[in-house]
C-alpha cells in the first residue's frame, strides 16, 4: 500500500504532537492519528514501526523542537542574559508543547541513535553557555544537570497545579534562576580557583 499523498512523516509528527498537547501523552495512539489524520491506521505503517516507533520518532522531533528554541534564545547572548533567555525559553516550550515534552522525557534505547544525537547537541548547547562562567568541564556538565533539574522541576509542578499560592509565578520563576546563577558565580570549586 502506497503512503497517502501528501501524507508524510512531518505531518504525521505534527498531528501526534498535537493530540499529546491537547489530550496528553497517554493519548497518542495509532487509532486516535489515523482517525484525526482521516486515514486507516495501517496507512500509517508506511511511517512509523507501530506505537513504540511513533513514540521514539516523536521523542526526537520534540527534542528537536526543543533545541531549536533554546537555541533561538541563546544566540547574541551571554553569560546570565543567556540563562535566562534559556530558561525562559524551556518554559515557554512546555507551557505550549507539555504533550510533546513529556514524550523527550523516556530514556531512550541503546538503538535510538537519532535521540542521542539531538540530546547531545542539547547538552552542548547547554554546556557553552556555561563555558562563560569558565567553569571547569565536569563543573559545566554539573551546572547543565542543576539547571535542567531545576527548568524541569518548576514546569512539571506548574503544569500539575502545584502551585496554588496567589503570587505571582514568573517572579518566583526569575528569583529561582537568579539564586541559582548567584550560586554558579560565587563557587570557586566548581572554577577550579582556591578556596
Amino acid at each position: 500500500m502506497s503512503p497517502r499523498r501528501g501524507l508524510d512523516i512531518q505531518v504525521i509528527l505534527e498531528t501526534a504532537a498535537e493530540i499529546a498537547n491537547q489530550e496528553g501523552a497517554e493519548a497518542i495512539t495509532l487509532a486516535a492519528l489515523a482517525k484525526k489524520l482521516h486515514i486507516k491506521p495501517p496507512s500509517l505503517y508506511n511511517h512509523v514501526e507501530g506505537l513504540s516507533g511513533l513514540q521514539k520518532k516523536l521523542a526526537v522531533y520534540g527534542l528537536e523542537q526543543l533545541l531549536k528554541e533554546l537555541t533561538k534564545a541563546s544566540v547574541g547572548r551571554a553569560g546570565n542574559e543567556a540563562v535566562h533567555s534559556l530558561a525562559e525559553a524551556y518554559v515557554s516550550f512546555v507551557r505550549k508543547q507539555p504533550g510533546l515534552y513529556e514524550l523527550t522525557l523516556k530514556a531512550p534505547g541503546e538503538g535510538d541513535s537519532d535521540y542521542h544525537i539531538v540530546a547531545e547537541q542539547l547538552v552542548e548547547l547547554l554546556t557553552s553557555v556555561f563555558r562563560a562562567y569558565h567553569l571547569r568541564e565536569e563543573a559545566a556538565i554539573h551546572a547543565v544537570r542543576g539547571i535542567r533539574s531545576l527548568l524541569h522541576g518548576f514546569t512539571s509542578l506548574e503544569q500539575k497545579g502545584g502551585f496554588g499560592l496567589p503570587v505571582d509565578l514568573d517572579v518566583s520563576f526569575r528569583l529561582m534562576i537568579d539564586t541559582f546563577l548567584a550560586g554558579i558565580n560565587q563557587s570557586k570549586e566548581m572554577k577550579g580557583q582556591p578556596q
